[in-house]
């Protein structure tokens, strides 16, 4: 090969090619060269390198290469646009698209909640091995009040929300076993049912619901929102439908993923009034409408943001330029 002579016949193309990718418009007939050119120049280093190795030439066409394959792809969107399409559609139709999952997922909890705590109170033998009677007692009588008190504000508010931000984000994370989530959501039913069932062994029933309430609303429906994200991306493995395994459980993860970001925000939120409303000696109708307020909040997002986002098309998963095309399947 005669690098020379390739220079000479090809660089007018070259420098053609470099002038396109430069411009921020082409018309159709610009497009239509600027793909040829492009085909071309691509063709030319491949010759180059196959024949002489790596040489300024090549670096050369490379380089013009590179800001014309920009040119066909795209930039990356900027960021401070992707931060409002992932709030205002993303999250929402994220969320939304689990509404009815995240309700059995909440009947489910509640049932074995109750089941539990009906349970413990017609065994004594059972809540005798859960400590001695002095120390139950002390339990209702004192300590489940005083949790909420035991440490300063702010301090306890980032406290139970770093704990159930993480709970809430190993439900979604390990959510394909299938098993964690599960385990997650049964400890938790079982450890709220046998604890009211102490509460309401002495006869301090009312106290576990107004001291559960104000926080417990948005707290424990983000904990189902988690638990229902983690087993639809089981499920999307399971049952893939017309696509394959890999592509269901990709789409499913890359959608579900999101909604750990907004459960991070909203579990904030809750811990807020956990470490600054519940332990008030404010009249509880206060502090559980503060409580019901903030759910409020969130199942408007939900729902009612959701529904608009999903209506436009939206699925929580990212873009095709984001994630790649996809392969089509027949059915």
């Amino acid at each position: 090969m005669n690098l020379d002579a390739m220079i000479d016949e090809r660089r007018s193309e070259w420098d053609r090619l470099d002038e396109l990718a430069r411009r921020r418009r082409l018309t159709g007939a610009e497009t239509d060269e600027f793909v040829h050119l492009y085909r071309a120049a691509s063709a030319d280093l491949a010759d180059i390198k196959t024949s002489v190795g790596r040489t300024p030439t090549g670096d050369y066409v490379s380089n013009i290469l590179a800001r014309a394959r920009l040119k066909i792809t795209g930039a990356p969107e900027n960021v401070m646009r992707q931060v409002p399409r992932f709030f205002a559609r993303q999250l929402p139709a994220a969320l939304f698209r689990i509404r009815w999952d995240v309700l059995i997922v909440a009947l489910a909890f509640v049932g074995i909640t109750a089941l539990v705590g009906w349970w413990a109170q017609q065994d004594p033998a059972y809540m005798a091995s859960l400590g001695d009677e002095a120390q139950l007692e002390q339990y209702a009588e004192e300590d489940f009040v005083a949790y909420y008190s035991e440490h300063a504000e702010g301090v306890f508010a980032g406290m139970v929300w770093t704990n159930n931000a993480w709970i809430a984000a190993q439900c979604i994370m390990f959510g394909i076993t299938g098993i964690w989530p599960v385990y997650v959501l049964m400890q938790n039913a079982v450890g709220l049912g046998t604890s009211a069932a102490v509460m309401n062994w002495f006869g301090h029933g009312d106290d576990f619901l107004l001291f559960i309430l104000p926080h417990g609303l948005l707290e424990m429906t983000c904990i189902f929102v988690a638990g229902a994200a983690g087993l639809r991306i089981f499920w999307a493995w399971i049952a893939p439908g017309a696509r394959s395994r890999g592509a269901a459980l990709a789409a499913e993860g890359r959608a579900l993923a999101t909604v750990v970001i907004g459960l991070i925000i909203f579990l904030g939120l809750s811990g807020l009034v956990e470490g600054f409303v519940t332990r008030q000696d404010w009249p509880h109708a206060i502090k559980i409408g503060i409580g019901a307020a903030a759910l409020g909040v969130f199942l408007a997002y939900m729902l009612v943001v959701g529904r608009r986002a999903a209506a436009a098309g939206e699925t929580g998963d990212l873009t095709e330029y984001e994630a790649g095309t996809q392969r089509l399947v027949a059915g």
